[in-house]
């Protein structure tokens, strides 16, 4: 008989509880392969679909497989954003550049696969889509079986499929279309025959998908029509599917030869061919959201920046991180491990961000302490997500200000902190206005750096490309930190997108620079940061294809 059972598993994402069956249902199967003749154990790779660009379309076993990678060798169709699925200790390796760069070939992917693997590491190829749609996965599958290297294929969703859903096309229609076909636009320039037969595509009793399809459009469609299908067929033109730039154009089969060259269409981009496409609205429920088209910037740490990119996002925002921060443990952890000996002996904790909770009460259970060793002491909690973490813990904050700022936070602990111990937990570059507040009010002060907090040197080519083009359009700052830290690396090009500033004193830092917020959260929160945004953006809105569209192109 097994009774109640509890397991907090930390993680980079924070602790996550786990109860009852699930408890004990906390298994990955990773199995270890043989040691080669040499003795050196050889790693797995594994062919990890990313899926068509929506970050959270990737699957829980991909994640898995992530969380354990020692290398990741990624495709740029692959979102970025996955990336941070992976331990901060595994080499990234990007396999050629959307903005530059020479590809890798397929040749020197698998060479580099196996040579890692050989090493004994955990390999992590990422492969935008399907790895067996499209993707070249059983060739990679052949080499890797050939040079005797263990493998796991973990499918992804392929965007041939999910433009039904974000689309609103529906593929398959009991009146339309009772079957689909995924087709590739392009065959191995190597083949010596196809493997296409035109005639039975032609008169196919449903949606015909192709992808690869646009340097050789011209040539499909002119098959397609040589063989009876008629010219007047819907087609819709499908770019970046599942983005926050995805676009969609709607033409026939007897112009879209026409269409790709007026527009400029670049790749990816998919081909829906069938009568289904008039099926699907002129706004699905994915481009009709209220930031859709809209490219936000977001600087800070990705780990701090999470959650107002998440809130962003959610509404339909392209939006574009720029790591101007790097968030680590402390060199050192003395000084946390001192105050923790003693950490009953305080009357109040205040904690002023989630990354601190994580931290501090991390380093606890490391030590082999619990939330008992907390004795009668009371929690303050800057901002609600700060608090929110805290209940991710099992804890539940005492005193949370209205506002999330230093100030709030000082005024309303004052009349509760006079005369008694308190522990402020914060980053190595902490709060000083806060901490002399608490002090003037009569507090007995402790701070402890539970992390450390340390300016990135080295702008973002992604961000600085985007900025220099005029793609991004707002700036969500959401600390004088971050402020300053964007100002040092992106300078004069910050003067064209519209700022956003989460409170009075990170406006102060970005006035400092000659910069003026073109609104201001309040209250000072990164709910409140959406809002104004959203409040300038969207008000009674109309949703509206991205900019290209707009223009007549589909090809930026």
């Amino acid at each position: 008989m097994v009774g109640a059972v509890s397991i907090i598993v930390v993680g980079p994402a924070g602790p996550l509880v786990l109860s009852g069956e699930d408890a004990l249902d906390l298994s990955v199967d990773f199995e270890e392969p043989e040691p080669s003749a040499d003795g050196t154990r050889p790693g797995t790779v594994y062919l990890v679909g990313a899926g068509p660009g929506d970050p959270g379309l990737i699957t829980v076993r991909g994640v898995e497989c992530l969380h354990r990678a020692d290398i990741v060798l990624y495709d740029y169709l692959a979102n970025a954003e996955l990336l941070e699925h992976a331990s901060p200790s595994a080499k990234l390796v990007p396999l050629g550049r959307q903005r530059g760069g020479r590809m890798f070939t397929p040749a020197e992917i698998a060479e580099r696969m196996i040579a890692e693997a050989r090493a004994g590491r955990s390999v992590v190829r990422l492969k935008g889509g399907d790895p067996s749609v499209f993707g070249r996965g059983a060739d990679e599958t052949e080499a890797l079986r050939n040079a005797g290297i263990p493998f796991e294929i973990v499918p992804g969703i392929t965007s041939g499929l999910a433009l039904a859903a974000y689309c609103e096309l529906p593929i398959t229609q009991q009146h339309d279309a009772s079957a689909v076909a995924l087709v590739t636009g392009r065959e191995r320039d190597d083949k010596t025959e196809s493997c296409l037969d035109y005639d039975s595509l032609a008169s196919f009793p449903g949606t015909l998908i192709f992808y690869m399809g646009v340097g050789r459009c011209k040539d499909w469609s002119r098959e397609l029509l040589a063989r009876g299908r008629s010219p007047d067929t819907p087609v819709a033109i499908v770019r970046h599917c599942t983005r926050s730039d995805q676009q969609m154009v709607r033409c026939t089969l007897g112009t879209v030869a026409e269409v790709v060259a007026t527009l400029k269409v670049r790749p990816p981009a998919l081909f829906a061919v069938g009568e289904v496409v008039d099926r699907a609205p002129r706004d699905s429920w994915f481009s009709s959201r209220p930031l859709f088209g809209t490219q936000v910037l977001v600087p800070g740490s990705r780990m701090t920046s999470a959650r107002l990119r998440g809130r962003l996002t959610a509404l339909g925002a392209d939006v574009l991180a720029a790591p101007v921060l790097r968030i680590g443990p402390p060199a050192d952890w003395e000084p946390v491990d001192r105050v923790l000996d003693r950490i009953h002996e305080y009357d109040w904790l205040v904690f002023t961000s989630e990354y601190g909770v994580d931290q501090f009460l991390g380093r606890l259970m490391t030590r082999g302490g619990d939330a008992r060793r907390l004795g009668s002491a009371k929690l303050a909690a800057l901002g609600s997500g700060t608090a929110e973490r805290l209940i991710r813990w099992g804890l539940r904050a005492d005193l949370v200000p209205e506002e999330s700022a230093s100030r709030t936070l000082a005024e309303t602990l004052l009349d509760h902190v006079r005369g008694r111990w308190v522990l402020l937990v914060q980053a190595n570059r902490g709060r000083e206005a806060l901490a002399r507040e608490l002090e003037g009010g009569g507090a007995r002060l402790e701070q402890v750096a539970a992390y450390e907090s340390t300016d990135e040197l080295v702008p973002d080519p992604d961000v600085v490309a985007a900025l220099a083009s005029g793609e991004i359009q707002w700036v969500a700052v959401t600390s004088s930190a971050a402020a300053r830290a964007l100002v040092h690396l992106y300078g004069d090009d910050l003067r064209y997108p519209r700022l956003a500033s989460i409170g009075p004193v990170t406006t102060a830092a970005l006035k400092e620079s000659g910069l003026q917020p073109a609104v201001e959260a309040s209250p000072h929160t990164t709910q409140a940061l959406v809002e104004a945004i959203l409040a300038e953006v969207a008000p009674g809105h109309v949703a509206q294809p991205p900019a290209g569209v707009a223009a007549g192109r589909l090809g930026d």
